[in-house]
């Protein structure tokens, strides 16, 4: 019996303390769970000093396995975005992105460095230190129709005004008119004679809306000639100037590049080449400015002189109190007549 007691003590002598049965962990299969020594669960249940891990808190009967924080099959970095190496959509809209804001740079890049050489281009011509190209005949022309146009605008200006007062008088008539036939009215003494008055204001008027008429039409044909067909060959004429001054921009750059100074044989033909371009645009421009000043021309004349014909016949007319040939004029000029004491129809009837 005392050998037994002594067999046992020795056997707890050689096991392990609790604490290196607590630290011992055996693992298992993905979720499995953590196997504990019997030593610690009689550790839990005895209340022992720090408990099964040594710590102040109590271990849990498992854990689970299962690892998150990585792929199971790791993406090499250079790998392709899909199997076949064909680009998705994304991609090709990003490329497309890229080469559109290439474009707008280069865009802005240009015509900053073209803005630039016709701003120095055009100082310098103001301060007498560059020479600028000058067609002696086509600039005699283009001053000579600017000219016109001033002239022409101040007729235009004239006859507005002769109309607008004009009209005041054939109002103020056809008020006179009705203010003499309600007097006729109203004083049968003297009714011959406000009956004869307002006859005569009637056919003042009558006579005066038709001349206001050829002067409308005449007011609208010069106005035509002057703020459209003109102004149409001037703006060929500015945009003409515009390439002018481009042209002497990159042709005194040429005159100024000096081939044992130039970096590069790549820089001296890309000076000539832009020189070529503007070249060519100005002459074209040079072109088209002359070819729209001849017909200018030619159409100026035909709408002046049949315009001029009109004014003064119905004007003549109109004064020598010629009812009839001023009708006729009208009538000529395919003018349309209005009756001064017509009633306008409805839109229905028009």
């Amino acid at each position: 019996m005392a050998d037994r007691e002594r067999s046992i003590h020795e056997m707890l002598k050689d096991a392990p303390s609790l604490n290196d049965s607590c630290g011992s962990v055996h693992t298992g299969t993905e979720g499995g769970s953590l196997v504990l020594g019997s030593a610690s669960s009689h550790s839990i249940a005895g209340g022992g000093g720090h408990g099964a891990m040594g710590g102040p808190f109590a271990a849990p009967n498992s854990l689970p396995l299962r690892n998150h924080s990585a792929p199971t099959t790791p993406m090499s970095p250079s790998s392709p975005p899909s199997g076949n190496g064909i680009m998705s959509p994304t991609d090709s809209g990003s490329g497309s992105l890229i080469r559109t804001s290439a474009s707008k740079i280069d865009s802005l890049k240009n015509w900053s460095i073209s803005t630039y050489k016709c701003t120095r281009q055009i100082m310098l011509e103001k301060l007498g230190k560059s020479q600028r190209t000058v067609d002696s005949e086509l600039e005699a022309q283009i001053e000579q129709l600017r000219e016109t146009q001033r002239k022409y605008l101040s007729i235009l200006r004239l006859t507005r005004a002769f109309s607008s007062h004009f009209q005041h008088v054939v109002v103020t008539q056809h008020a006179l008119a009705d203010s003499f036939a309600d007097l006729a009215q109203k004083n049968p003494e003297l009714q011959k004679e406000f009956t004869c008055n307002s006859e005569t204001q009637r056919n003042l008027t009558k006579n005066g809306e038709l001349l206001l008429n050829a002067l409308n039409f005449f007011i609208s044909s010069v106005n035509t000639l002057c703020n459209k067909t003109i102004d149409d060959t001037l703006l060929t004429i500015r945009q003409y100037e515009t390439a002018r001054i481009e042209f002497d921009a990159y042709r005194m750059d040429l005159e100024n590049t000096k081939p044992e100074l130039t970096p590069s044989a790549a820089a001296l033909e890309e000076t000539q080449r832009s020189y070529a371009q503007h070249k060519e645009q100005y002459e074209k421009l040079r072109s088209d400015v002359a070819v729209k000043m001849q017909f200018l021309d030619e159409n100026r004349i035909k709408v002046m002189h049949k315009q001029l014909i009109l004014l003064h016949n119905a004007i003549a007319a109109y004064f020598s109190g010629n009812a009839m040939a001023l009708e006729s004029t009208l009538k000529q000029f395919n003018i349309r007549l209005k009756s001064p004491n017509a009633v306008t129809g409805s839109w229905l009837e028009q």
